[in-house]
């Protein structure tokens, strides 16, 4: 921090609430008054245009209205402001009227010519281009790298700078004749004025890349300097028409650079930098610079050394010297948001003055205690292992289709970091209520798919296993009760009278799912909570595989269809591709002559692809839905085969990988051949009929869709098959050892409970 600040002269807040860049002010002499004596104009973003004359005001009396002489809105943003000799007088003449009553001198701003720009413009330089005398032209740069150069009121020419991506500051240097910028990858560029006047004109980037390799001359930079960073402004002051120096202001560093683009000089910087202005110096051979920062410091340099620094009372971005009546070399400076400054650097310290704090007397037994009661609270909290914080984080689920979940279990995982830094990562698992998927509904004797659930307990009320569901159950029996899915059909589940039994049916295969997965959990927690340790479920079949089979043959056919919608579009984009050009080629031809009907076989052929799209995404939204109903048959097959086989957790998790590999389909991968292969590997291994049958080595090929499902049906049948005759699934190498079956197994017949 400076121990001096920057002396106010003059100051002034414009306008409220707008935005000023480094390209708004210029000084200079703006009236042609030939005093020598400069005013300030300031263009802000919102399309106004200040001048001002200041001058001092008395300590005691506010800033005099006279000191702005013009205020006029224009109708677009003022990026950059620039005073030149743009034609034999100005390009905007501003003139001055002395006031003969107390009103004051008035001022007028009138358009001499303007240009309409086709292209959005970032910045611009001007000078006296191609060695040119009395008057100065005008090169501005677009957004998308073009070089715009205009001679008074004429449009000259464009050039598209090479390599071009992100537009960079520019300058003039009058020594050389040549624009100095800096490219997108942070290296600063030189192209002569001859060399650009002399390249191959082009309207579009494209044009500019295809001519400079056909023909014309290609643009080249003169020479080029990698800096390595960001540039933020490049100013070439004319101190000397002996030699020129470049000045380039990076994001770490200051460049000095000669006219031939080697360096002079390096300074870097300790601060980040936001504006910098290089001007000639009295000593022979060196240049001052004024430097700004952020830290709302102003630096004065004479080439590398640091020779005054001033505090401001903002963040300046831009920064001019103006000569004034009063006083002459006065540093300028404006803001982003408007405070516009004119001040000088003087020496009378800023001195901070501590206020007195009223004595009083010290009660040292008071004191004594409050220092005993915080020592003990220190050593209070610095027994405290850690601080442990408790976060609750709510959000929302919804179901993205208008059918039942495949499942109500939910997975959570959270990342997070230790103390050490050592990144952590934990898992829960849980189950969401079968409430939110289903709600109470009367019961019915029939449908068309039913299961049946064994157990080895007397039956139970069924108003006590689900108790959420029975006090607003229409049916008050206690052996039946109705779940009506929200997005499904009905499931009903009854229990027998006489015997150990549960039925549950519905008319859809897939909704029996959620239904007897919670008959089954529910029952388990009942006879857990009464102490009976020896309960049991039980399902003494047949596997219901045709019924499954049904669900597998219309995910099947869905996936089918994509790839048949998918081979049609293709052939109707070849067509109206090829359409598009016989089209084309008509409306080329210099002779006109009849369509032949094309237009018609466009527009026809335009309809029947967005036919195929449409019916290709009511495919795909179908296949989803199918998908999800196959999870939930394959979740109650595999459910049945543990109760049927009496499955512990670990074959079940076995059984569960093999059947469910996928949690979505892929155009590259879909469920028919990863389970095929899956069940495959079963077979072959832990499930064949021998030890001697195992295979020693297991080859597959790549997986790709089948033609059709018999052959998985025929490996999911004899799953179910060995399964039923005491196989036992495993993963390791070890021989196949028959065991004892748990539940007499009925034959596999194709069976509909009904």
């Amino acid at each position: 921090m400076s121990l001096f600040k920057a002396r106010d002269w003059w100051a002034s807040v414009l306008g409220e609430g707008e935005e000023f860049d480094q390209g708004c002010l210029c000084v200079g002499d703006v009236d042609n008054s030939g005093s020598g004596y400069d005013k300030i104009v300031v263009g802000s973003f919102m399309g106004m245009l200040r001048i001002f004359s200041p001058h001092p005001a008395k300590p005691e009396e506010q800033m005099e209205a006279d000191a702005q002489l013009l205020e006029v809105q224009f109708p677009d943003p003022i990026i950059q402001v620039e005073m030149g000799k743009f034609m034999w007088c100005l390009l905007w003449v501003f003139s001055g009227t002395a006031g003969n009553v107390e009103h004051g001198d008035q001022y007028q701003l009138r358009l001499v010519y303007e240009h309409n720009l086709q292209r959005t413009a970032c910045n611009m330089t001007y000078g006296p281009f191609g060695g040119v005398t009395g008057h100065h032209f005008i090169c501005i740069q677009s957004m998308d790298g073009m070089l715009m150069f205009f001679e008074q009121e004429t449009y000259a020419f464009g050039r598209f700078l090479p390599g071009f991506l992100l537009p960079g500051p520019l300058s003039y240097c009058i020594r050389t004749d040549s624009f100095i910028t800096v490219s997108s990858t942070r290296q600063v560029e030189c192209y002569r004025y001859e060399t650009l006047a002399v390249a191959t004109d082009a309207d579009t980037r494209q044009d500019s890349d295809q001519q400079s390799k056909s023909s014309g001359k290609r643009l080249t930079a003169d020479w080029t300097l990698v800096l390595g960073e960001e540039a933020l402004d490049v100013c070439v002051p004319h101190t000397s028409s002996a030699m020129s120096s470049i000045f380039v202001l990076g994001e770490r560093n200051l460049f000095c650079l000669k006219d031939n683009g080697q360096i002079r000089f390096m300074k870097k910087l300790e601060f980040n930098p936001s504006c910098f202005l290089p001007y000639g110096s009295v000593s022979e051979g060196s240049t001052n610079i004024l430097m700004c920062n952020h830290n709302n410091m102003l630096l004065v340099y004479q080439d590398v050394t640091l020779k005054w620094v001033a505090q401001l009372s903002c963040v300046p971005v831009a920064v001019r010297v103006a000569n004034f009546p009063e006083l002459k070399g006065l540093v300028v400076t404006l803001s982003s948001d408007g405070h516009l400054q004119c001040s000088y650097m003087g020496t009378d310290p800023s001195f901070f003055t501590a206020p007195k704090v009223d004595a009083r007397e010290v009660n040292y037994d008071e004191v004594d205690t409050e220092m005993k009661m915080l020592q003990k609270v220190i050593r209070g909290a610095t027994k405290t292992q850690g601080i442990t914080q408790r976060l609750v984080v709510r959000f929302s689920a919804f179901l993205n289709g208008h059918y039942p979940p495949a499942d109500l279990c939910g997975d959570i995982a959270v990342s997070y970091s230790s103390a050490t830094g050592i990144p952590r990562v934990s898992q829960c698992k849980f189950n969401l209520p079968l409430r939110l998927v289903c709600y109470p509904s009367s019961a019915i004797k029939n449908a068309k798919y039913k299961i049946t659930v064994d157990t080895n307990k007397p039956p139970v009320n069924l108003n006590e296993v689900f108790p959420d569901f029975s006090e607003k159950s229409e049916n008050n029996e206690s052996s039946a009760l109705g779940f009506q899915l929200i997005t499904g059909s009905k499931v009903i589940v009854l229990a027998s009278k006489t015997s150990q039994r549960y039925r549950i049916q519905s008319e859809s295969f897939e909704d029996i799912w959620l239904v007897a997965k919670e008959l089954v959990q529910r029952f388990d927690q009942h006879f857990a909570s009464l102490g009976v340790k020896d309960f049991r479920n039980s399902f003494t079949g047949p596997i219901p595989l045709p019924e499954y089979f049904e669900t597998v043959d219309h995910h099947f056919e869905l996936r089918v269809n994509v790839q048949k919608y998918q081979d049609l579009l293709s052939e109707r984009a070849v067509q109206f591709r090829a359409i598009q050009r016989r089209l084309l080629t008509r409306f080329k031809d210099k002779t006109p002559g009849p369509l032949q009907n094309l237009d018609t076989l466009m527009e026809g052929t335009y309809r029947q692809v967005i036919a195929l799209a449409d019916a290709a995404e009511d495919n795909r939204e179908r296949l989803i839905q199918a998908f999800t109903r196959l999870q939930s048959a394959t979740h109650l097959l595999i459910l049945l085969l543990s109760l049927w086989q009496g499955l512990g957790s670990e074959q079940t998790a076995i059984l569960e990988a093999t059947l469910l590999p996928l949690l979505q389909d892929t155009p590259q991968l879909g469920w028919e051949e990863s389970v095929d292969a899956a069940i495959s590997h079963l077979l072959k291994t832990c499930l064949s009929r021998s030890p001697k049958d195992q295979a020693i080595s297991l080859s597959t090929g790549p997986l790709t869709i089948p033609k059709d499902t018999s052959r998985l049906k025929k490996h999911i049948t004899l799953l179910c098959d060995r399964l039923g005759k005491g196989g036992r699934l495993s993963l390791t190498s070890e021989a196949n050892v028959p065991t004892t079956v748990m539940m007499p197994a009925r034959p596999l017949t194709p069976t509909i409970f009904g």
